[in-house]
C-alpha cells in the first residue's frame, strides 16, 4: 500500500485548516487584525506625507475638544501652532495598529511647544481607551470632542489623521491606517515648525 497520496491528503488538510483558521482569526479577533496591520506598517507599505504644503485656503471650522484634565479648549487658540489631530477607538483594530508609530511621534515633540497633539478618542467609554494605551505602555495624551466636529475635519472614518499649519490650513488629510514615525514624515513635520 502506497501511504503517500496519504500523505498529501493529510498535508494539504492541514494547511487548509491553518490557513482558514488564520483568516478566521484575521476576521473575528480585533487583537489578530491590528498586529497583521502593524507588521505591513513596519514594512513601510503604509506612509504617512504631507503633500499639501502650500494649501489653498483650507481653513477648517474651530471645534472645541477637552483635554485630560477636563478643560475645554477651542482649536482657535492654537493657531500659531502646528496641530496633529489623529481620530482614533481602541476597538479599532486600524486605530491599534497605528498606535505605536503615533506614540513614539508623539514622544518625539512631545516637549516642542510649537506642536500640538490631539489624540480624539472616540470610544463611548473613554475608560476602555485609558486601559488601552496604559495595558499598551502608550503615553499619549487622550482628548474628546467638546462639540460638533467640522466635516473638513472629521466624517466619521477610523482612523483620520489630519494636520494643521500654524495658520490652522489643513495641509494633511488621512483617512485609514498609517505609520507616522518615519524619517520622512518626522522631517516634513520638523519643517513646518
Amino acid at each position: 500500500m502506497d501511504l503517500k497520496p496519504n500523505r498529501k491528503r493529510i498535508v494539504n488538510s492541514i494547511a487548509n485548516v491553518v490557513f482558514f483558521g488564520s483568516l478566521l482569526l484575521l476576521i473575528f479577533s480585533p487583537d489578530a487584525k491590528s498586529w497583521f496591520l502593524k507588521q505591513l506598517i513596519s514594512v513601510g507599505l503604509f506612509k504617512a506625507e504631507i503633500t499639501n504644503k502650500n494649501p489653498k485656503g483650507i481653513t477648517p471650522s474651530f471645534f472645541v475638544f477637552e483635554d485630560e484634565k477636563g478643560k475645554m479648549i477651542s482649536t482657535e487658540n492654537l493657531k500659531g501652532k502646528v496641530v496633529f489631530i489623529n481620530f482614533w477607538a481602541s476597538w479599532c483594530p486600524p486605530c491599534r495598529a497605528e498606535m505605536s508609530s503615533l506614540n513614539k511621534l508623539y514622544n518625539e515633540f512631545k516637549a516642542d511647544d510649537r506642536l500640538v497633539f490631539l489624540f480624539m478618542n472616540e470610544d463611548e467609554d473613554v475608560q476602555k481607551a485609558k486601559i488601552f494605551l496604559q495595558s499598551n505602555h502608550y503615553t499619549i495624551p487622550i482628548t474628546t470632542s467638546g462639540g460638533n466636529i467640522p466635516p473638513e475635519i472629521f466624517t466619521g472614518t477610523l482612523p483620520t489623521t489630519i494636520v494643521l499649519n500654524k495658520e490652522g490650513k489643513i495641509i494633511m488629510k488621512h483617512e485609514g491606517l498609517a505609520g507616522y514615525d518615519s524619517d520622512g514624515f518626522v522631517k516634513e513635520l520638523k519643517e513646518l515648525l
